[in-house]
């Protein structure tokens, strides 16, 4: 497990074989991810969003687009916006003078990616480590089709892969690689480790995006602290960050009247929900962390996808994008 690890990280990791009769609700591999190129193309992630889009008409929540490349210092014509007027030159040389600047032809996009053991759940429909594996390649394909870099974090309990943005199928691939086989990583006999701390990978994304980058993050946000705010904070201020909330129907409705038995791969424990402090305890735990990264939203400005494992990914990522009563 370790030595597939190192190989993630190092990027010489090949592609994890799926065995036959897996169950793409369980474990995605890196041909699943490519199938979905076709289907991406209905998403937007440029700043003038559809209507219908969580991204479009929310304060502070519009994409911010790509910036402004500075080309050249010339002569005012009749045509030129006054606005554009450089003041100070034109003092000094005593005509008027504009300056002149060109829209950056691309904009590089990180996409950040939970594939712990707390992401390998899932009591519906998919994982959420399938879910936010999905959606991160839906995003990775439409920005890359856009025409902007893509890059990204993906990272495990023991493992962290960096792909830094570039405008290359090559760098696509990396990624999508990296991520098939850290989630080839997840299964029920893995041993029990001390995860990746949010607040690590958040520092990576500040290192690699320090400012004007587009970052994705799809996670269930499990370990955040008043750190992870401060850090969240501060991304949000230099970069357009938004959150993929990947969630469960049983984190909000934890049933109650059930003997449920949990493990973590090596020791086990029965928990009965019947006892009411014990399933109040569940409830607020569960409850609680979505409610705080939801607050984000409010606090920082950070627009939140609710992105639910017991939704087909597509129709929810299409839905959130403003694209709606599309099927695969």
């Amino acid at each position: 497990m370790k030595d597939q690890a190192a190989r993630i990280r190092t990027g010489t990791a090949t592609r994890i074989l799926s065995p036959e009769g897996r169950d793409p609700r369980v474990r995605v591999d890196l041909n699943h991810l490519r199938r979905l190129e076709s289907a991406a193309r209905r998403i937007s992630f440029l700043p003038h969003q559809p209507s219908g889009s969580v991204l479009n008409g929310r304060h502070a929540s519009r994409l911010r687009g790509r910036g402004l490349n500075f080309e050249e210092l010339r002569d005012y014509m009749p045509a030129d916006d006054i606005r554009s007027i450089d003041w100070k030159v034109t003092a000094r040389t005593g005509t008027p003078h504009v300056r002149v600047y060109t829209e950056e032809r691309d904009r590089p996009t990180l996409i950040v990616v939970d594939q712990r053991m707390s992401m390998f759940f899932g009591s519906v429909l998919n994982m959420k480590s399938v879910t936010a594996a999905e959606c991160a390649a839906l995003a990775a394909f439409r920005i890359l089709d856009q025409g902007d870099r893509v890059g990204g974090i993906v990272f495990g309990d023991e493992m962290l892969a960096e792909i830094r943005p570039a405008r290359s199928r090559r760098a696509l691939t990396s990624f999508l690689t990296a991520l098939a086989n850290a989630n080839g990583l997840l299964h029920a006999d893995a041993p029990s480790l001390k995860p990746i701390a949010m607040n690590r990978v958040l520092a990576a994304v500040a290192r690699l995006a320090p400012r004007n980058h587009l970052v994705l993050v799809f996670s269930d946000f499990d370990m955040v602290d008043d750190a992870t705010e401060r850090l969240v904070a501060g991304l949000a201020r230099r970069n357009d960050l938004v959150l993929g909330l990947v969630w469960d129907p049983f984190s909000r409705q934890i049933p109650a009247g059930y003997r449920l038995v949990v493990s973590d791969g090596a020791l086990q424990a029965e928990i009965n929900t019947a006892d009411q402090r014990v399933h109040a305890a569940l409830r607020d735990f569960a409850t609680g962390r979505l409610a705080r990264i939801e607050d984000w939203q409010r606090r920082f400005a950070i627009p939140v996808l609710p992105l639910s494992a017991a939704e087909d990914s597509l129709s929810q990522m299409r839905r959130l994008m403003g694209v709606a009563g599309a099927r695969r």
